[in-house]
């Protein structure tokens, strides 16, 4: 049944012996989106002669893979992280990976507090916070400032990633890239400086039609909820981003929150408060988007599973109401 599926969990062996097992000199722990693809791609363009090895984390997952980093040698290699934030407790992570011989650089666009910024600045040896661009656009600046391919690989995904959309081809592979499949081959294309292809086109289409489906399932199961603000509370069933936008041109919604059967949400604003709102329900983000997590009894799944809703709906919806733009 719905609630029994559980998602696919990472081969915690192979990916250690994978890292052990490394040739290059540089391995990169990165999110899984467009963003993240990106930075990956001016990563290898930087190092192409030191080699990098890339690991695309959930949010969920990323304590769990620094975990793994505690218990390899290092040897002198860089351990860089991007577009994935600060969570409670990673410093004494860090501190273990550099005793194991790791150089720790780090490059985000979420927001962090202060206090965070400096725990985590005196450990690591390079630490670049900048939320007015995305992560892409970060590693860029920092690693290759001087390169066409990547200035324009910047330019394209922070379009995407900071919801300008003024470039058509931040659109279509921000969508493509919604398929985690796609990420090796979008990556490698934006290597060669190519942003389209048949592949990416192809991928793009089959996606259209499968999401045009997905938003009426979803405005369909929507809770409209709130006092001072009309939030929109519903089943995922895929695309968050697009959805919530849908969502909000149909509904005229203020806030849009899609829950996955774990309890995993996703939330998206039009006041700049969404990174609030998930730092209440152990998560995080940007002010305008962000994602958190409710802890799920089997009563909840079932419920949302068959009434499209659950108790956190409320509690949610009740809480952004608490929260001053």
């Amino acid at each position: 049944m719905f609630f029994r599926k559980r998602s696919a969990q990472p081969d915690i062996a192979k990916i250690t012996a994978d890292i052990a097992l490394r040739t290059a000199k540089v391995v990169h722990l990165t999110h899984n989106d467009f963003d993240a693809v990106g930075a990956d791609a001016v990563h290898r363009i930087r190092y192409r002669n030191e080699g990098v090895h890339t690991i695309f984390s959930s949010v969920g997952k990323f304590p769990i893979y620094l975990e793994l980093f505690t218990q390899i040698a290092g040897n002198g290699d860089t351990l860089s992280i991007s577009d994935l934030s600060y969570r409670r407790g990673l410093e004494s992570h860090l501190r273990k990976i550099r005793q194991k011989g790791w150089r720790i650089e780090w490059r985000d666009h979420h927001r962090w507090h202060e206090d965070e910024i400096g725990l985590v600045k005196s450990i690591v040896d390079h630490l670049h916070i900048d939320t007015g661009r995305c992560a892409c656009g970060i590693c860029a600046s920092d690693l290759t400032p001087d390169d066409i391919i990547t200035q324009e690989i910047a330019l394209v995904v922070c379009d995407y990633d900071l919801w300008k959309h003024q470039d058509p081809r931040s659109g279509v592979l921000g969508l493509v890239l919604q398929r985690h499949k796609n990420r090796e081959h979008v990556r490698d294309m934006l290597m060669l400086g190519v942003f389209d292809d048949k592949l990416i086109r192809s991928e793009y289409e089959d996606i259209m039609r499968e999401m045009n489906r997905v938003m009426e399932r979803t405005k369909k199961a929507a809770s409209i909820l709130g006092s001072r603000y009309r939030t929109i509370v519903t089943p995922m069933y895929g695309y968050p981003s697009e959805t919530a936008a849908y969502l909000r041109k149909e509904l005229g919604s203020d806030i849009e929150v899609l829950v996955s059967k774990s309890g995993k949400f996703s939330i998206r604003s039009v006041p700049p408060i969404s990174h609030k709102i998930a730092r209440e329900f152990g998560g995080g983000g940007h002010p305008n988007a962000a994602g958190g997590f409710f802890n799920f009894t089997l009563k909840d799944k079932i419920l949302l599973f068959l009434l499209k809703r659950n108790r956190w709906f409320t509690k949610i919806a009740r809480y952004a109401d608490t929260i001053e733009k």
